[in-house]
């Protein structure tokens, strides 16, 4: 059992030291326990994250910068700052940054499950068609884009 600490991960530090790079973007974990999970992400303008669905938990995107476009459950949407995007389990989902500038924005899950052995395992991974594939074996999967 994962147990959350209390305490404050600060501006600049990352929860345990977690930072991952993960198609373009950066993420710096935040905090972890078995219940959630939450990091911050950077998006450099023209990155995204491909249509995924996440079969054990709840995702949420509250948008910091920049703007992104999101595909939810076959909509296209765009969420601005201040904006929360609320990703249901088993909803296939997208997002993209082009928007011209970095994007920044704070995720979270809940549970938290086995999302970041996903992002440990996938870390600075080059190959896309191996990201999908270690993905697979988890409960996040990999859905064709929209058409």
């Amino acid at each position: 059992m994962i147990e959350l600490p209390a305490g404050i991960t600060a501006t600049d530090q990352a929860f345990d030291g977690v930072v991952w790079h993960l198609l373009g973007q950066t993420y710096t974990l935040k905090q972890h326990s078995e219940d959630s999970m939450a990091w911050h992400a950077v998006f450099p303008d023209g990155t995204f994250v491909p249509p995924h669905v996440h079969h054990g938990q709840d995702e949420f995107l509250h948008v910091l910068t920049g703007r992104y476009e999101v595909w939810l459950d076959g909509k296209d949407l765009i969420a601005k700052p201040g904006d929360i995007v609320r990703l249901p389990k088993g909803v296939p989902h997208a997002f993209a940054n082009n928007s011209g500038v970095p994007a920044t924005s704070m995720f979270w899950v809940a549970p938290a499950r086995d999302l970041k052995s996903l992002f440990d395992r996938i870390n600075n991974m080059k190959d896309p068609q191996e990201m999908v594939r270690i993905a697979s074996k988890t409960e996040v999967n990999f859905v064709p884009p929209p058409a």
